[in-house]
This record gives C-alpha cells, structure tokens and sequence, in this order.
C-alpha cells in the first residue's frame, strides 16, 4: 500500500487509531475523516511528515463525504454508533460513503459492520448494520464487508467497563449471562482490515466474521476478569424479566443503557460456523490472556505494585 491514499472515516476512534497506525506502517498516506477533528488531535504524531491528513465530514451528508473521498485510492468506513439514529449512520451513512467510492473510482472499500447484523434481528442497531451491508454492496459490489465480534483492547468500552464494576462492586449482577461473546483483539481487527483493504483482488466482494480464539458467556466473561484484576466476587445473574425492566429503567450500575442494547443480548456474539475470518485475512487470533494484563492491572488492588505487596 506504499503511497496509496487512503480515507478513512471514523479514524479518531477506538479501532480507528489502531487502523490508522497498520496502515501508516504499510507506507500508506492516510486521509482520517471525522465529524469532530478534536477526535484526532491524538494521531498527528503518527506516521512520517506528510503521511497523514486530517478532514472534517460527516458520512450522514453526501457532500462532505465526496469531498472527503476526493483522490483516494481506498476507502474505509469504520463509523457506528450504539444509540441514535442508526438508520442515518449504519445504512444511510454506509450508503453515501459507497456511493462517494464509486464516483471517485477507488480500487477498494472496505466496510466496518459487525457480527449480528441481520435483517431480523430483535435489536435495531443488527437491522441497520445489515441494510448498511446490502446499501454498500448495491452501490459498490467489490466492497468488503468486515464483522467483528465484541473488540477489546487498552481503550475499549467492554472489558474495562466490567473490570470498573467489579472493583466497586462487591456483588456483581450478570444480564445476559448465557449470552456468548467471541472477543477479539483490537489489533487484530486493524491489522484484517489493513490486509483487506491493501488486497482487494483477492478479498473484494466477500464478508469475513472476526472473532478471537476464545468463546465465552457473559457470566464466564465476568468471572475470567474479575480473577484477571484479583477481585473475588459474587456474580449474580440477573432473571430475564428482571434484567428487561432493568434495561428500560437503567437503574442498576452497569445495566444496558437501552432497551435494543438489551434485545442484543438476546443472540450470541461469535462467528458463525464455516464463516472465513482472520486466518482468511493473514492474521493470527490474540487471546485476551496474552495481552490484557497490560492495562487491566489498573483494576487491581494495589495496581502494578499488586503482586510486589502480595510478596
């Protein structure tokens, strides 16, 4: 990808920096689109001098978004939200972000979906992430279409979520507990879509699944980090009934802020069987074990010095 431009949309995020820096690491110039350019102030630093630019839009308003596709030779549309209009953002969005590829003749889209996007899904937020997939494909038929599972990593709103509730709280409700997760790591997922991207003879048209090397329940999930952070805790899970008024009132800590966050919890989480995923995209799958505990120590008691006044 040495010299290409690529722009990516919703490079100021969580996964977005991480996909950023593969890129920028294959010599590629990278053109981060944002809504709010406070969101990058963090990536100037990335990358030589000149390799990457920085430009407002909002994949909600096509002219912003021609404007941001300009020149690319890729295109990676990584925006989703978890609340709001998700007809505006995940279809109407992805829509207009495909069709800005298409008039600007790039050789490659890559768009960012995620595991449980289906037309009949309970949530709303899976029902817009599958029109988005089908508004991208009638508009640029070679796009690749990428579903993560849950992704974890230093920044991430999943594992340190949890890990904050387990440390302040002595007894842990679990909702969802039988609902199953596939995490997958953060650099993982940027390093797929990288490959998927720099190849799109090879990986255009087709939809990878990426999931980590680990399945777990949302109960085994809390119980994998509360021993990784050296809390002993009760987890309780939390009757059905119970949990959906919890989700539609949002009185109990750590509860879903929505009722579709709740109806989410209702499918499992993990790649679907015979579904190509990272091996397919060149990259080997990181246990959370492997890497977790870089960040995670901050959960802990006596925090990086845990193990020192435990001696």
């Amino acid at each position: 990808m040495k010299d290409s431009l690529v722009t990516l949309f919703g490079g100021g995020g969580f996964l977005g920096r991480q996909v950023a820096q593969a890129l920028l690491d294959r010599g590629a110039r990278v053109r981060v689109a944002q809504r709010n350019l406070a969101d990058t102030m963090r990536m100037k630093p990335l990358g030589g001098l000149g390799q990457t630019q920085f430009v407002a839009a909002d994949i909600r308003k096509p002219q912003s978004v021609a404007l941001a596709v300009a020149g690319s030779d890729v295109v990676i549309n990584l925006v989703g939200i978890l609340n709001g209009d998700f007809d505006a953002v995940h279809r109407q969005g992805a829509e207009n972000v495909a069709k800005a590829a298409t008039q600007a003749g790039v050789k490659a889209l890559v768009h960012v979906s995620a595991i449980g996007a289906d037309a009949h899904s309970p949530s709303a937020y899976g029902r817009s992430k599958a029109a988005g997939e089908a508004a991208v494909k009638a508009a640029f038929p070679g796009a690749t279409i990428i579903r993560p599972s849950i992704i974890f990593g230093p920044e991430d709103q999943f594992l340190n979520r949890f890990a904050d509730l387990i440390r302040k709280t002595p007894v842990v409700p679990v909702i969802g507990p039988d609902t199953k997760f596939q995490p997958v790591f953060v650099t993982d997922v940027a390093g797929a879509i990288a490959n998927a991207a720099a190849q799109p003879n090879r990986h255009g048209g087709k939809t990878y699944e990426l999931g980590g090397p680990q399945v777990l329940s949302m109960m085994e999930l809390n119980a994998w980090i509360a021993q990784a952070i050296g809390r002993e805790r009760s987890l309780i899970a939390v009757p059905a009934p119970v949990a959906s008024m919890i989700a539609a009132l949002g009185f109990l800590p750590g509860a879903p802020i929505t009722k579709d966050q709740y109806a989410m919890l209702q499918k499992d989480n993990v790649v679907a069987a015979g579904a190509d995923g990272l091996a397919a995209l060149g990259v080997a799958a990181t246990p959370m074990a492997a890497v977790a505990d870089g960040w995670l120590v901050r959960f802990r008691r006596h925090g990086r010095f845990a193990g020192r006044a435990k001696d």
